[in-house]
């Protein structure tokens, strides 16, 4: 077991960290709130880094400019005393001036990362770069305004080939320790140092294919070792230089490549389109890794505190056991439920489903707003990630915004302030006539609702083409990345074949409006060959298909729409924006 780790400890009542069954010997709890780090780095200079955990935190929720949604969000949990792993936030100040800098850290900035470093060392119990009990961390992008999937995020940092044994050693389980570091090395080679992502793919192909493996399930301690060789001799050739040995030279890289992140493609035309300035920048949060991927009652998963499709008032969400946040939102597996299934984190984990039940209605209390929860469980505890307002479609906002208002949670006027009524009638999206006849050839999940009729295409750029030809489109892939955010955003509607309701596609589609049906594990869709497959037929780029996200179902060829009259939350919130009442 890792000995002494913050994965491994307890919380007390109060939010301090335990470590084993004693809080950690001379580490006092850190300030609240109060604007000032415990040791007084913010005297005389710019203060770039605000740490959390280990009993409270030195920011706040209203930090958002500063720390971002994340940063803000985990300091103003760890206030709260959820279950938050440990770590620090670097101002989004510093990325703006990184950028301005032409990739330069602005000064001060190392030395107080070293500093918060050393300090959430004595918190978990561990040594970043430790042969013996190494520390591991994720670094994550964090924007004030929510940007899903479109910046970069690196787990596992801290692993090479010295760490990798050291947590073999205090973990007992050679398969987990090398499947984190083949995790760590295809990740950071491809955000940090420019390797394409395919080349990895490729690579793990190759290897399961000589070895007569089918599914990554069936490799073991020594096949992870091997792909991890061998990821890095594909970063070797085709970045031209190593993966690095030494974990501060990780840790400061990780935190340039988050703070270019901001810069990508996928993000620029996501602020376009969402209306988020340019000059904002990103924070970015180094945290204390917990693992869902340790086996037994382990797992990763997102919980919203409302129904983000329909607005109802109850727990739902996704569970994937025994993996990485990574494996979920990727929609490279398809996860589970939260509960009524064998492999739901009720199921898995009750106790920690029983908990995260009863955090995400506080926490939906506290902020005022319906939670979007990311969350780990490592063998039974439940460890909150993070937690921001969800994406939902608008009818649930205005449902939610109704319900809320009329629970107390918060006003009549904001309820009216959240909803934006010029696009009400725009909310009140067709649907298939219910008595129309229509061939359904697919059911996956409704990941968002809404139905549209349109052309079948395979690729963003070929949705792209069309739809500045005026065609009606719709986006059809094995699942979508932030790569095909271009692609989403001409299209009428998305299918995924993979993914879940809080894969990429879903919570993607959801902010933009679209109708999206994902997990429609019977299609067999070939991009490269423009086509897919559903048994014996085949449908080809270019022929005519409807979604039907409210049902969940891909229709072949057109169907009659109507729109639906306006449920009584919609003409409730009218009243009150006329200022009638009730």
């Amino acid at each position: 077991m890792l000995h002494q780790s913050i994965i491994q400890g307890s919380i007390d009542t109060s939010g301090a960290i335990a470590v084993g069954a004693a809080v950690v010997a001379g580490h006092p709890a850190l300030p609240v709130a109060n604007g000032q780090a415990a040791n007084g780095q913010a005297a005389g200079g710019q203060r770039w880094v605000y740490a959390f955990g280990g009993g409270g935190a030195e920011g706040h929720g209203g930090m958002l400019a500063e720390l971002g949604g994340k940063g803000a969000g985990l300091a103003e949990m760890a206030r709260l005393g959820v279950p938050v792993p440990p770590g620090f936030t670097i101002v989004a100040e510093a990325s703006r001036r990184h950028r301005a800098g032409q990739g330069g850290f602005p000064a001060g900035l190392s030395a107080q990362v070293e500093e918060a470093l050393t300090r959430l060392e004595a918190v978990a119990g561990a040594r970043f770069g430790g042969s013996e009990n190494p520390l591991l961390v994720s670094v994550r992008s964090g924007a004030r305004a929510s940007m899903p999937g479109m910046m970069d995020t690196i787990l596992n940092l801290g692993l090479t080939d010295a760490t990798v044994k050291g947590l073999v050693a205090r973990s007992g389980d050679a398969r987990f320790a090398y499947d984190c570091y083949r995790r760590l090395i295809q990740t950071y080679g491809a955000v940090v140092q420019g390797v394409c992502a395919h080349s990895f793919d490729a690579a793990l192909e190759a290897y399961k294919e000589g070895r007569g493996l089918l599914r990554d399930a069936d490799l073991g301690a020594a096949d992870w070792r091997a792909v991890a060789a061998a990821y890095r001799e594909v970063i070797e050739r085709e970045a031209g230089e190593p993966f690095p040995q030494d974990a501060r030279t990780q840790l400061f890289a990780a935190i340039g490549a988050i703070f270019r992140s901001w810069s990508n493609a996928r993000a620029v035309a996501f602020r376009a389109v969402h209306g988020i300035p340019d000059d904002w920048g990103t924070a970015a949060t180094v945290q204390a890794m917990v693992f869902g991927n340790r086996g037994g009652a382990s797992g990763t998963g997102v919980a919203h505190s409302r129904d983000p499709s329909t607005g109802e008032a109850v727990l739902c969400g996704e569970f994937l056991a025994d993996a990485q946040g990574e494996d979920i939102v990727s929609g490279l597996r398809t996860p589970g439920p939260l509960s009524g299934a064998d492999a739901s984190l009720e199921a898995v984990a009750p106790e920690a489903f029983a908990e995260l039940g009863r955090i995400a209605e506080r926490l939906e209390r506290h902020f005022g707003d319906m939670q979007e929860i990311e969350f780990t469980v490592q063998q039974g505890r439940l460890f909150i990630l993070q937690s921001r307002a969800g994406k939902r479609t608008p009818e649930a906002g205005v449902r939610i915004a109704t319900e809320m208002a009329q629970a107390g949670i918060i006003s009549r006027d904001e309820a009216v302030r959240r909803a934006d009524l010029p696009a009400l009638a725009d909310s009140l999206r067709p649907i298939p006539e219910p008595d129309a006849p229509r061939e359904v050839i697919a059911r996956g999940l409704p990941a968002s609702s809404g139905a549209a009729t349109g052309v079948l295409v395979f690729t963003s750029d070929e949705a792209v083409r069309l739809a500045a030809e005026g065609v009606a489109v719709v986006l059809c892939r094995p699942e979508t990345s932030p790569h095909d955010v271009h692609g989403m955003q001409v299209a009428c509607a998305v299918v995924t074949a993979r993914g879940g309701a809080t894969s990429h596609a879903a919570t993607v589609a959801r902010a933009m409006g679209l109708p999206c049906v994902t997990g429609a594990r019977m299609l067999r869709v070939d991009p490269v060959a423009g086509v897919m497959t559903v048994g014996d037929l085949t449908v080809r780029s270019g022929e005519i298909i409807t979604v039907d996200g409210g049902a969940g179902q891909v229709i072949l060829g057109s169907v009659p729409m109507i729109r639906p009259e306006p449920p009584e939350a919609v003409a409730l919130l009218l009243r009150w924006a006329e200022g009638v009442g009730a």
